[in-house]
């Protein structure tokens, strides 16, 4: 390897560690907003385990929704519980 395509190398890598180096900094900030977000609406009294599996419900396909929900009543009655 010549010492230009080193170099040129060395920079192209150097590059890639700091877009990775940035969106790991972004990344931060977004975790750290969500948990103030959560925190806001904890104060003011809402559940904020419910709000979690609404926004992960919220993130699936309906079908697929009513399906897990018809097995899991299937089960509940299969148990006497429903």
């Amino acid at each position: 390897m010549t010492e230009q395509s080193y170099s040129v190398a060395a920079g192209e890598l150097r590059q890639f560690i700091e877009q990775f180096e940035q969106l790991e900094a972004e990344k931060k900030d977004i975790t750290d907003r969500q948990k103030e977000i959560m925190a806001e609406a904890k104060a003011r009294g809402y559940d904020t385990k419910v709000m979690r599996r609404i926004i992960a419900r919220r993130k699936r396909d309906r079908d697929d929704i009513a399906e897990e929900e018809a097995i899991e009543q299937m089960y509940l009655e299969a148990l006497g519980m429903a």
